[in-house]
């Protein structure tokens, strides 16, 4: 099992665990099951219940092909649209909890799923699947070639790192910060303040919490309106995410 460390767009590093050789098989099996359930109603429907090959029967056989490759291109393209859509899964990946993301942090985008969809024909394709199972697994970070080219790795996010182990915080769209001072402070200062405040919560001491909001207000300036301690220290923590995303 590798453990790959990511980079976010906030300096944070977050460790993940790389989908192992057999999630990775399980979800591309689950999607081969889906393109040969498709290949065999769309043959059903076009060609025995509509006879569209009588039609056909005339046709010279580029004709016939592009026929062949508009009725069968959602598999063509299947992997690289879904994965688009759905940011680095297709159904099988979705099934299998499995995903693709950047190695650098940052979103993969069309361009990287497009790049790892050229190189199926060598990973999947040539001599039955073999350079792609051999790269998985010998390579550190549990790539196939696609994924080297791409600059991408596949993870498993059954044990992916709970975003309260960083200093990450949820956010919405709609979310509306209170205090414009809290940039005064780093990273690290945001992480000693998220570990120091869960462990004080955790063992419900109140002493520790009224110290660490008496600091974070010397250093920033900033007076805590709430008039709740704690409430107080969940705001600074999300305020920070906010600017530090809009920045």
């Amino acid at each position: 099992m590798s453990e790959l460390s990511i980079n976010t767009t906030q300096n944070v590093k977050i460790n993940f665990i790389a989908a192992t050789v057999g999630e990775r098989l399980g979800a591309f099996f689950i999607d081969i099951a889906i393109i040969v359930s498709y290949i065999y109603t769309v043959s059903l429907v076009v060609f025995d219940l509509l006879r569209v090959d009588r039609l056909m029967f005339n046709l010279d056989g580029w004709s016939k092909g592009a026929i062949y490759l508009i009725i069968y291109s959602p598999i063509i393209v299947y992997s690289l649209v879904l994965e688009s859509i759905f940011e680095g899964q297709s159904f099988g990946k979705k099934l299998v909890k499995i995903k693709v993301v950047k190695i650098d942090g940052y979103q993969a985008g069309f361009g990287d799923y497009l790049v790892r969809w050229f190189f199926r024909v060598i990973d999947f394709f040539s001599f039955f699947g073999l350079p792609g199972l051999i790269t998985v697994i010998t390579s550190q970070k549990s790539q196939r070639l696609g994924d080297m080219a791409a600059g991408t790795a596949v993870i498993t996010l059954k044990n992916k790192i709970n975003i309260s182990h960083t200093i990450l915080e949820e956010i919405g769209d709609a979310y509306v910060p209170t205090y414009p001072l809290v940039i005064k402070l780093s990273d690290n200062d945001m992480r000693i303040i998220k570990e120091t405040y869960q462990k004080a919560a955790a063992k419900n001491d109140h002493e520790i919490i009224y110290k660490l909001v008496a600091k974070i207000e010397s250093v920033t300036g900033i007076k805590n309106q709430s008039g709740n301690n704690n409430d107080f220290i969940r705001v600074i923590l999300k305020d920070y995410n906010f600017y530090t995303q809009h920045m």
